[in-house]
């Protein structure tokens, strides 16, 4: 049974319409729900609407669905429509009145709220030490090959010398300052929407909503309950751009990557059983996993733009287009937990070529210029003198 039927049978291909994948992606929310479920109940309970018994049996059952779930036996079915529905017929079918009981004082609004704001809590500490450990991997190629130097280039042409160590060196400053976007962006969302309900509050019963964001592990409730709403949406896309700004760095170390690995410069190898082939050509040892990489910051792009597009434009309060908003949400995070899986293993198997990393003459032009400033020539003589020396 639908937690909105009124007992008028829903046309058929209008529930296929407006269900959508719900029923299938919910599954990550299973857990969450539960566990905000829990933390509700013992909240209904501490307020008199349930008594002891009804809060045991129910804590009980939902620790259950938890525990079939993890085994794959928990189902959603279309016909529930997401995994709230799903969970409390579930509650009903096993309980009887005391399963009915347990949406009193929320709406499936903040119970969706609040089931993904759990999962983000969840995915952002994954993703904080996936980044700890790219960052372990980019250190431990300085430490194999941070002595040898490498071309630097501007407007992809030679310009001045770098080196394995300043490059990958880069890439690990800029992991930490996303480290710092985790933890900014974890603060911002560890606020708990349970109890705003439909947005407007929970009206007549003396609800806690301090206690069950204690239970559930919050910092601390979403005070205003209309901007539970609004942030709906909002705190997705934010999430996702910091997705975007850690594949944003995927994306340029695997472009760089790929380019050093031609033939044509061959500063970098990457080991054989990493490398695909061609159908047709026998030579091809192909960096597929580093062209999807680069291109896998798009796709992540991507989503957060659909989050922002589909949540503009809307009236303050809940509109069913948010709806929408969850199948990026959950395609970024994957996407970026298995991009920095597969970059640090990447790193751990590619090797930088000594050999082929030459620092041909030209790249020292700034470096000859400075001794001519450092020996007394105004820079802009030092520069002309060297710039007709040295090849355009």
């Amino acid at each position: 049974m639908k937690l909105w039927d009124k007992g008028v049978e829903l046309d058929k291909l209008i529930e296929d319409y407006t269900v959508g994948s719900d029923y299938i992606i919910d599954d990550k929310l299973v857990k969450y729900d539960c566990i905000a479920s829990k933390a509700h109940a013992k909240m209904l309970n501490e307020t008199g609407i349930l008594d002891q018994d009804e809060l045991n049996s129910l804590v009980a059952e939902l620790d259950n669905i938890i525990l079939l779930h993890s085994r794959g036996l928990f189902h959603i079915n279309k016909s529930d429509e997401d995994c709230h529905t799903a969970i409390e017929n579930h509650l009903v079918e096993k309980l009887g009145e005391t399963g009915k009981k347990i949406h009193t004082a929320r709406s499936r609004n903040d119970q969706v709220l609040t089931a993904i704001r759990l999962y983000e809590k969840d995915e952002l500490s994954e993703l904080k030490e996936l980044s700890g450990t790219f960052i372990k991997a980019l250190e431990s190629v300085i430490n194999k090959y941070g002595n040898i130097d490498l071309p630097g280039y501007t407007h992809m042409q030679r310009a001045m010398p770098s080196g394995v160590s300043l490059l990958m060196g880069a890439f690990v400053e800029s992991a930490r300052d996303n480290i710092l976007l985790i933890d900014s962006v974890f603060d911002l969302i560890d606020q708990s929407p349970l109890g705003t309900a439909a947005g407007f509050g929970v009206p007549v019963l003396n609800i806690d909503r301090e206690m069950t964001a204690d239970l559930m592990g919050f910092d601390r409730v979403q005070a205003n309950p209309l901007y539970a709403q609004l942030s709906r949406g909002k705190f997705e896309a934010t999430v996702v751009h910091l997705c975007s700004q850690i594949m944003y760095d995927i994306n340029k170390l695997a472009t760089d990557l790929v380019m050093f690995s031609m033939s044509e410069f061959g500063f970098v190898s990457l080991p054989e059983n990493f490398c695909t082939g061609s159908s047709i050509m026998p030579q091809k040892k192909n960096p597929d996993v580093l062209e999807l990489a680069r291109a896998k910051y798009h796709v992540v792009l991507g989503e957060e733009l659909k989050i922002k597009s589909l949540t503009a434009n809307l009236i303050s309060g809940y509109n069913r287009d948010l709806q929408l908003t969850k199948e990026p949400l959950f395609t970024a995070i994957e996407t970026t937990k298995q991009s920095l899986k597969i970059m640090s293993f990447v790193l751990d198997g590619i090797i930088f070529n000594k050999d082929k990393c030459i620092l041909s003459d030209e790249l020292f032009a700034t470096e000859k210029a400075y001794k001519l400033v450092d020996e007394g020539m105004p820079f802009r003589d030092a520069y002309k003198k060297i710039s007709r020396r040295e090849p355009q």
